[in-house]
């Protein structure tokens, strides 16, 4: 008896004093101070439907999105599935957006360390993503597995060979950047002048086309295919007002059919194809294998303030899965996969509610987007615009997630 008044103290101190106290709690506590097991539910039952006539409607709302390693901003979506099967076409940053409010959280899910992050486990079609609710993580299974459905196999790093790995699924739709990969170049202002050129066009030709003979000098190290290059526009600093690179315009391919005897002699190439006008004094690098980008989306390991350079294609705005460039590379900290968030510059208007309305305030920056990095270089990056509310503009800043 003296148990089941302290019990009812218990149950009339929550709802007095507004705590959440669920049925499971209230049936341990009724066990705690009875010292037996309830192995009748009865009671827990009827402690259940009385709490859900007392309490309020709140205490058994549903439970706030679970958070990754203590980042606020790093939480599951409310409606996440328990599991999902990898299948081909599938990328690392559409399978996190099915898990994680934000993709780039990725690492934390995974307990991921900056190795890994560089060189992670392949995940491939035919695998299952599991969503282990308990320990708030993502494990990765190959069936369905015991205990649940939920295995126990953490995310690490493997060795496999590049054509096993052209199996694994990508982090981003390669078809939206493979053109990117490996064009267009940033160079220096003289960077190409040391470059093998057209110095000859077939029969007298101003530009080349498909199947056209060109006429090259330069040393070629041994390679036979190649890119031709011309440089573009400087690329400007939107802060600092200074070039910081010039974009170097990809022309098109050639390949080599006959390599120069003589000193005065040229190299001849075959143009395989032809993207752009190609001619005289048009430089050549050797064609090089597209990466496979299986860096894992994450935030920078260091802050990075940078700000859109251009938009690729001469226009001044852009929108979802195009290319941009920005005003950071390797020197700021920017690797590949690296996630930043797009944010529009506050404007400057009059203040209207004190004097004249001369003075100006500054609004907030209004965060619409991400921007996932593909390609670094020293001082200058690409990326890819993934999801936005609205257009990419020059000048815009892209920083760190918060």
């Amino acid at each position: 008896m003296q148990n089941l008044i302290q019990f009812s103290k218990f149950f009339h101190e929550c709802i007095i004093s507004l705590i959440t106290c669920s049925s499971t709690v209230m049936a341990s506590q009724l066990v705690k101070l009875t010292g037996q097991t309830m192995k009748n539910f009865s009671t827990a039952a009827l402690f259940l439907a009385l709490a859900s006539v007392v309490l309020p409607a709140t205490t058994f709302a549903e439970a706030p999105a679970k958070t990754v390693g203590g980042n606020a901003r790093c939480a599951f979506l409310p409606n996440a599935p328990d599991q999902h099967v990898v299948v081909r076409g599938d990328t690392l940053w559409g399978i996190s957006g099915k898990f994680l409010q934000h993709p780039w959280c990725w690492p934390q899910v995974w307990d991921m360390n900056r190795e890994q992050i560089r060189n992670p486990h392949w995940i491939y079609p035919g695998q299952t993503v599991y969503f282990d609710r308990v320990a708030g993580k993502l494990r990765l299974g190959k069936g369905t597995g015991d205990n649940g459905g939920v295995p126990t196999v953490r995310l690490s790093p493997q060795v496999r060979s590049t054509a096993a790995g052209s199996n694994a699924i990508a982090t981003i739709p390669l078809s939206a950047i493979e053109q990117f990969l490996t064009k267009p170049l940033i160079v220096g202002e003289t960077e190409l002048n040391s470059a093998p050129r057209i110095v000859a066009t077939q029969e007298g030709h101003v530009f080349l086309a498909s199947g056209d003979k060109a006429y090259v000098r330069g040393d070629l190290n041994g390679r036979t295919e190649f890119e031709a290059f011309r440089p573009g526009k400087p690329l400007t600093d939107p802060a600092s007002k200074k070039i910081i690179g010039y974009e170097a315009v990809y022309l098109g391919t050639l390949k080599l059919q006959r390599l120069s005897k003589l000193d005065n002699e040229p190299h001849t190439m075959i143009v395989t194809n032809a993207k752009e006008e190609m001619g005289v004094r048009d430089r050549l690098l050797p064609v090089e294998p597209a990466p496979f980008i299986n860096y894992v989306p994450h935030a920078p390991e260091q802050a990075v303030h940078a700000q859109i350079v251009s938009v690729y294609g001469g226009v001044s705005q852009a929108g979802q899965n195009q290319i941009v460039s920005i005003n950071r590379g390797s020197k700021d900290g920017v690797d590949i996969g690296a996630v930043l968030e797009l944010q529009r510059l506050g404007k400057l208007v009059p203040d209207r509610t004190e004097g004249n309305g001369r003075g100006l305030i500054k609004l907030p920056d209004e965060a619409y987007g991400n921007l996932l990095v593909f390609r670094v270089f020293d001082n200058i990056s690409y990326g890819l615009v993934m999801q936005v509310t609205d257009t990419v503009q020059v000048a815009d800043v892209a920083k760190s997630p918060e």
